[in-house]
């Protein structure tokens, strides 16, 4: 995926609306990215996965998604190395567990993420699925990370159709850049009211699995 306007990391630079998905501020993406579930668990296969997202990347799949859940921070580490060198190629994403995003615990998730990323700055940061704490709280942390330049653009992942409407009439809602969710041909229920609804409201939908695996 891409980086904000008027950053030197604008991958918008090297797609155009034909070739890729828009968002609200007029970034651009790559329509394909890496996921990196499982990625960091085996060290015999370290060598092997860093090799293959440098190579998703030169072929174009810019955007790398990862979570302080995959491995227990293990997928960030592997994704800090492989990207050494290239971070100004790469959008990259990573998503906070639902206990770590109250404001008492999302600065220190974010900190952490970006520590084993190797990075200043996360290009999306996620809720990874909705939990018990509110979600206006975690709205407020959010735009506190974006003030303080840690996230340039949050998001929300596995959100259905109800928590979506929930979350735009929240003050600062509407900053929502992307619902990441399950969506395959054999899992199409988005179809149903969460893909018109996004697509309504402006709001990109990311799939995740969407080879069923």
């Amino acid at each position: 995926m891409s980086k904000a306007n008027g950053d030197d990391r604008d991958l918008s630079k090297k797609f155009d609306a034909g070739d890729g998905v828009r968002l609200k501020d007029g970034t651009v993406l790559p329509k394909l990215g890496q996921g990196t579930w499982h990625m960091g668990d085996q060290p015999s296969r370290r060598k092997e996965e860093i090799r293959s997202l440098r190579l998703g990347v030169e072929l174009g799949m810019k955007m790398i998604d990862t979570a302080e859940m995959y491995g227990d921070g293990r997928s960030e580490s592997l994704i800090g190395e492989a990207i050494q060198g290239i971070r100004e190629q790469v959008f990259l994403v990573s998503k906070v567990y639902p206990h770590h995003a109250g404001l008492k615990h999302i600065a220190r998730s974010c900190d952490n993420s970006l520590k084993r990323l190797g990075t200043d700055s996360l290009d999306f940061y996620l809720l990874h699925w909705r939990g018990n704490v509110p979600l206006g709280e975690t709205i407020e942390g959010m735009e506190r990370l974006k003030e303080a330049g840690k996230i340039r653009r949050w998001g929300v992942s596995n959100l259905d159709t109800r928590d979506m409407k929930e979350l735009l009439s929240l003050e600062n809602g509407t900053e929502c850049a992307v619902n990441q969710v399950l969506y395959h041909l054999g899992s199409r229920g988005i179809e149903f009211d969460l893909l018109p609804h996004a697509q309504n409201n402006g709001i990109p939908v990311m799939a995740y699995c969407p080879l069923a695996q």
